[in-house]
């Protein structure tokens, strides 16, 4: 919980009263498993990029809860912890249609603090644990065994910089103002500890395409792109190599400070040889929340993400996001 404190008072600095600002802009969600997140998969972004000398800040905190815990006659994987991703976002604006950017993590895997409110939660509405009250609380064991080895192990927490980000973008041209279409780049540096989940140890190259629609006070989105990928140090030997991935949404603005987000992200596999659908098979992930807009272009999103394909996504994710032009 401290980790997810600073958000929070960053939010009510200079909170003067709610304008109308609440954006129809897709959350910027993506899976987080620990398997996953390592990885520059990117996070879905808006089909409008940054008017020239325009800069945008953002500071994201994403809080997953993972809990896989299954087996075959020849592998095994259990995934019990806690991920907390931290994010500094910055953007320009160039002339041009043009912007660039860059996006810089500190990642933490632990124990933490969720499994009990998640139990209880659980509980209260009749929902299914999926095993999570026969495992230790607040454990912190990333494990994967094929045959007699063990590829994958962590069971000590972790905390550092994870994989720096470049960003790009470019506006392309629309017949209609109620349609915008950008082309999206980034360029992911193997900045962190690969050994502790902090990076893959890969540098990875995507490539993909957002666009938009509105009519009034609805906005429906949509990207889909390419990550590839150079051999990283994590399940190297299982790593694919070029991932696809893509988001769908609609955003809906029924007061004038505050817009309510349905969305579904969504990628292919990272690894092969398993027959592991929790490592080896697609992900869907569905985000629930929206946005509060204050004054002075400030923005905070809020959500709440589920795995729609079981075990291929954490649990649970809370995200929180505090976005600002100038």
């Amino acid at each position: 919980m401290k980790r997810l404190i600073p958000i929070f008072l960053l939010a009510l600095l200079g909170s003067s009263g709610l304008a109308a600002a609440a954006d129809l802009t897709p959350l910027a969600t993506r899976n987080q498993s620990p398997l996953v997140q390592i990885y520059g998969l990117p996070a879905a972004a808006s089909a409008t990029v940054l008017a020239p000398q325009q800069n945008a800040f953002s500071l994201t905190e994403d809080a997953a809860s993972n809990n896989i815990d299954v087996s075959n006659a020849n592998e095994s994987l259990l995934l019990d912890g806690e991920t907390y991703r931290t994010t500094l976002r910055l953007r320009h604006g160039l002339p041009g249609g043009a912007e660039i950017g860059l996006a810089i993590p500190y990642v933490v895997q632990t124990g933490g603090f969720l499994d009990g409110f998640i139990i209880d939660w659980h509980n209260t509405f009749g929902l299914p644990q999926g095993g999570r009250k026969a495992e230790p609380r607040n454990r912190l064991l990333y494990r994967y065994q094929r045959g007699d080895s063990t590829p994958l192990l962590l069971d000590q927490r972790s905390a550092g910089l994870g994989d720096i980000v470049l960003t790009g973008g470019w506006q392309l041209p629309s017949s209609s103002p109620a349609n915008a279409f950008a082309l999206r780049a980034s360029l992911k540096l193997p900045t962190g500890d690969a050994d502790k989940l902090l990076g893959s140890g890969s540098t990875d190259l995507a490539l993909w395409l957002s666009a938009s629609h509105r009519v009034s006070s609805i906005s429906l989105y949509a990207s889909a792109g390419a990550l590839g990928m150079t051999d990283a140090k994590v399940l190297r030997d299982q790593q694919r190599h070029v991932v696809g991935f893509g988001t769908l949404g609609a955003a809906w603005g029924p007061l004038s400070w505050l817009a309510l987000k349905l969305q579904i992200d969504g990628h292919t596999a990272f690894y092969n040889g398993t027959s592991l659908n929790e490592l080896g098979g697609r992900s869907l992930q569905l985000n629930i929340g929206g946005t509060l807009g204050r004054s002075g272009g400030t923005q905070l999103d809020l959500a709440v993400g589920e795995d729609i394909l079981v075990d291929t996504a954490p649990d649970v994710v809370f995200h929180l996001a505090l976005r600002r032009q100038f």
